[in-house]
């Protein structure tokens, strides 16, 4: 008789054997900054989550950098949004305005800024719209614009999460073009059209006005072709490739693990966090357990690098997780 309970007799034992774990420094937190001042919105869809005004950022930063987590995936929501999204690419809007500020004050945290339309535009689309089609290839320069604004400003990794073809290639020529060779590129490859992102979508106000994301974010019907886009954005110059959603994505995250070499990185978005908070505000769960079998599931699947809304509790609880 084989006895696989040998090496489970005792916590030291477990804690050797142990296959899969986290550090604090896979974590990455997302944040949203708004315009004005005083600000402090919470999410009601996403328990603990709020918006902050530039002069209120610290009270959320201060709380990252002492939480030992790699840094922050940030968004911004300019008060001022129209059809070509103009405060995406404004040097001095909001998101920008945040980057320097957090890079002047916290410089060891990690800013990772998203790069998408759908918060700056009128109608809540990633791209340029005519009539109800969203505009792949009119899109691109836009995207480029807000990266290289947004190197500008300080931010240490540029990530897509358009999802337009060839974005890329056109966000890495315009880096490379205007002097950020060195910045690297994490893009969304496998972003699958979810329903998963409704309590984002209040955190970023950033709700189509018609229609759906169907047509440019993926069918998550389909597995192979989330590795043919994953292979694409490779091809094109992506240096950190993402998965998104995480938790009923696990097997796109191992089948990318097994074919790609590059750091993979996935978000564990905030429908995924909202049901979890949810289950545990009602007592139906243990959220400290339910949150660690999540994260080493993400972890275990292949992920090297996990964004997360959870991230500073994971941090507080990361030594107790395997208890």
């Amino acid at each position: 008789m084989k006895r696989f309970r040998r090496l489970r007799a005792s916590e030291n034992l477990r804690s050797m054997v142990r296959e899969t774990r986290i550090s604090k420094s896979d974590l990455i937190y997302p944040m949203f900054v708004v315009e004005g001042e005083n600000i402090k919105n919470p999410v009601e869809s996403m328990p603990n989550v709020y918006q902050y005004s530039l002069d209120r950022m610290d009270e959320i930063l201060n709380e990252v950098e002492k939480s030992g987590i790699s840094g922050i995936l940030i968004f911004g929501v300019p008060k001022h949004k129209d059809e070509y999204a103009t405060e995406a690419y404004n040097d001095n809007g909001i998101t920008q305005q945040a980057v320097r500020y957090i890079k002047k004050n916290y410089p060891s945290l990690i800013i990772i800024a998203d790069v998408c339309l759908c918060e700056y535009t009128s109608h809540g689309h990633c791209g340029v719209v005519c009539g109800e089609k969203i505009l792949n290839d009119e899109t691109l320069p836009l995207l480029s614009k807000m990266a290289v604004s947004l190197a500008k400003a300080g931010a240490d990794i540029i990530a897509p999460s358009d999802m337009m073809d060839g974005r890329v290639s056109a966000i890495r020529n315009a880096l490379d073009e205007n002097g950020f060779i060195d910045t690297p590129i994490l893009s969304y490859s496998a972003k699958f059209a979810s329903a998963y992102y409704s309590p984002f979508r209040d955190a970023a106000e950033s709700a189509p006005e018609f229609g759906d994301r169907k047509t440019y974010q993926m069918d998550y019907a389909n597995g192979r072709e989330a590795l043919r886009e994953i292979a694409d954005d490779i091809s094109e110059g992506a240096d950190m490739v993402m998965v998104k959603p995480a938790l009923a994505y696990l097997d796109i995250i191992k089948s990318a693990r097994e074919k790609f070499d590059l750091p993979l990185v996935a978000y564990n978005v905030s429908g995924e966090y909202a049901m979890v908070k949810a289950a545990a505000q009602n007592g139906w769960i243990d959220e400290k357990k339910i949150v660690s079998e999540n994260m080493i599931a993400i972890k275990r699947a292949g992920a090297d690098i996990i964004i997360t809304y959870h991230a500073l509790d994971v941090a507080k609880w990361i030594d107790e997780f395997y208890r």
